[in-house]
């Protein structure tokens, strides 16, 4: 009998793990319905007041996401004026649920990848992610692994789906 060979392992296939690229602990969100006056009402006095005595140390460091869970009509200087608060606390602050925060997060990050590590490999972006991975971030992979990869495809590398393969260029005849 002959021994098992792990053609998977012994592949040229590289993997692409979008999920690696981001700390969940990163990520925080903070609604903003907390500062007004029963979760609807804006009191420009008692929401800068608010605003002011709020511990912001729990957002050190971190990508925010800032929003209202309630139906509340909020003027955008209010979201302006947290955002000066985290400023100088908070890596990154977003407006919008934390999905809006994931999709600029590896917006950002893929647009400043390194993708030459791919040139001319056989990429497979790993699937079956976690929920932190928007599918935007997948479409912007894919098209980041166009301009240099040799093959693109999705899932595992042990069972993956073919997505685009450089065309050959054909040789001329003579």
């Amino acid at each position: 009998m002959e021994p098992l060979i792990n053609r998977v392992a012994e592949s040229e296939i590289e993997v692409f793990n979008l999920e690696s690229l981001i700390e969940r602990s990163d990520l925080a969100e903070l609604d903003i319905s907390q500062f007004l006056d029963k979760g609807f009402i804006l009191r420009e006095k008692e929401f800068r007041n608010s605003v002011k005595e709020f511990d912001w140390s729990t957002f050190q460091s971190k990508n925010v996401a800032l929003y209202c869970s309630t139906d509340a009509i909020v003027p955008t200087w209010a979201y302006m004026l947290i955002s000066v608060r985290l400023n100088g606390i908070a890596e990154l602050v977003v407006h919008g649920r934390p999905d809006n925060l994931a999709k600029t997060m590896f917006r950002d990050i893929l647009n400043t990848f390194d993708w030459s590590v791919y040139q001319d490999k056989i990429v497979v972006v790993k699937g079956c992610s976690s929920t932190v991975v928007p599918e935007d971030a997948y479409l912007h992979a894919t098209t980041k692994l166009l301009e240099v990869a040799r093959k693109v495809m999705y899932g595992e590398p042990c069972s993956s789906v073919p997505l685009w393969r450089r065309p050959k260029v054909a040789t001329p005849s003579k």
